[in-house]
């Protein structure tokens, strides 16, 4: 019979190996104890979320579903997207001008990346600077080596690359334009080679009419949309002025006051229907990044009601927020779901459309608002990274020699138990040794700096 001693070295060794081994890799679930990204299913990350209280991490949600998988050509105003705000402006990105970056930051992965990971609408602050368009987060106007990001040609041939791969997908960009040089923004996007995805100036819906739907604008190639913030670009350029065809909320603070959706002073009231696209804001005037994973898990759905409610049960087409991907589980891709749900089909979720059936004739689904994982009940990833500096843990699995240690450890506590108190204390110390190994192993591999 197992002595007490034994008893204690059993715990011990399992209480080593299963801080790190929360599930089964790679098939951990959504909301899941992880340690590692590898151990989660595609479309999800293991991250926590201190500033929510979560500090046990966790599978998150990584990338958006495929709504126009789930409910196919319908118009391109009856969708919801994501929108990163300062799409450009990302986490250690690398200094173009050799000086120093003293500015906020917004995002934490390349934009081709946020593209793979289902955004498809990038606000882009673009300046005259350096006798070219650079992308910046500046001040009054101006675009300084300080506060310079890079020239914004390579931000748009990121874009153009995206949708030559993607020939079905559907792009946005809005502008916040602080380019003076004349014809800089049309030779600007032809030196990108976007001009053959353009949406023509001269067939957007104006009077809040609905927009082609995402089948034949796929068709036609019209699979990018931008807009600008100076109305006289339109007439110098061809460039849609933003407010003629999108209606706003206040963005920053003013945008996540609990109860309130304020319109944007450029724009249209909320319940004008003088245009046929919604774009909601969701981000505070100075952006915390270890705060944004509460933000997008509290809060954003009531706001996303009372935007919703504020401009007269028009749900939003574009959601815009900062660093994307944080949550404590679901976040912004779930309630993305949920007013694709309810705008597509009159369900809770876009899980619950059910194809063919008429509208609020929905499934029968799970009692959570969202799937498992990313692509559950039929609906389609994207293919982005979800890993990214700083949040997540780099732990992914026990070494071969780690678990060869471990099972050896094993071993000899058995062979104590055996033999007999006279020999337990020997092999106790053993045994002990060995975890000491596999602990200083696994943390070298987690921590290699220490």
């Amino acid at each position: 019979m197992a002595s007490s001693p034994c008893l204690f070295q059993f715990l011990l060794s399992f209480s080593v190996i299963a801080h790190a081994a929360a599930c089964a890799a790679p098939g951990c679930q959504l909301l899941s104890p992880c340690s590692g990204a590898e151990e989660c299913a595609p479309g999800l990350y293991c991250g926590t979320c201190p500033a929510s209280g979560k500090t046990r991490p966790s599978c998150t949600r990584g990338q958006a579903t495929r709504q126009t998988d789930i409910e196919k050509g319908l118009p391109f105003n009856k969708y919801t997207w994501l929108v990163t705000h300062n799409s450009f402006s990302i986490v250690n990105s690398p200094s173009f001008t050799g000086v120093q970056r003293v500015t906020f930051y917004n995002q934490e992965d390349t934009v081709t990346n946020q593209l793979l990971n289902g955004v498809r609408g990038l606000m882009l602050d673009m300046y005259d600077f350096e006798g070219d368009i650079w992308l910046c987060h500046s001040f009054q106007g101006q675009c300084y080596n300080f506060t310079a990001f890079e020239p914004a040609i390579n931000t748009l041939k990121e874009v153009e690359a995206f949708l030559t791969n993607n020939p079905t997908e559907i792009v946005t960009i809005f502008i916040e334009d602080y380019v003076r040089t004349p014809k800089g923004l049309s030779s600007l996007f032809t030196n990108a080679d976007l001009m053959k995805y353009l949406y023509p100036l001269a067939e957007m819906p104006t009077n809040g009419k609905d927009w082609p739907t995402i089948t034949e604008m796929a068709e036609k190639n019209y699979r990018l949309l931008v807009f600008t913030s100076v109305a006289s670009k339109e007439a110098d350029e061809g460039i849609a002025y933003q407010w003629r065809y999108v209606l706003e909320n206040e963005p920053g603070d003013p945008g996540i006051l609990p109860g309130s959706c304020p319109n944007r002073r450029e724009s249209q009231l909320l319940t004008s229907r003088y245009a046929s696209l919604f774009l909601q804001n969701y981000f505070p005037t100075i952006p915390v990044q270890n705060d944004a994973c509460k933000e997008h898990s509290s809060g954003l759905a009531e706001m996303v009601d009372a935007c919703y409610k504020a401009a007269e049960k028009l749900m939003p087409n574009f959601l815009s927020v900062n660093f994307y991907l944080r949550s404590d589980g679901r976040g912004v891709f779930d309630i993305l779901d949920r007013m694709n749900g309810l705008t597509l089909c009159g369900c809770p979720t876009v899980f619950a459309c059910k194809p063919g059936a008429p509208f609020g004739v929905c499934k029968n689904i799970s009692s959570s608002s969202s799937p498992t994982r990313a692509g559950d009940h039929g609906g389609g990833t994207y293919a982005g990274y979800v890993e990214f500096s700083g949040f997540l843990l780099r732990r992914k699995s026990f070494s071969f020699m780690e678990m060869n240690l471990f099972y050896c450890s094993m071993i000899s506590i058995l062979i104590s138990c055996w033999v007999g108190s006279l020999l337990t204390p020997i092999f106790f110390i053993f045994h002990l040794s060995h975890v000491a190994v596999i602990i200083y192993m696994h943390y070298q591999r987690l921590f290699p700096s220490i």
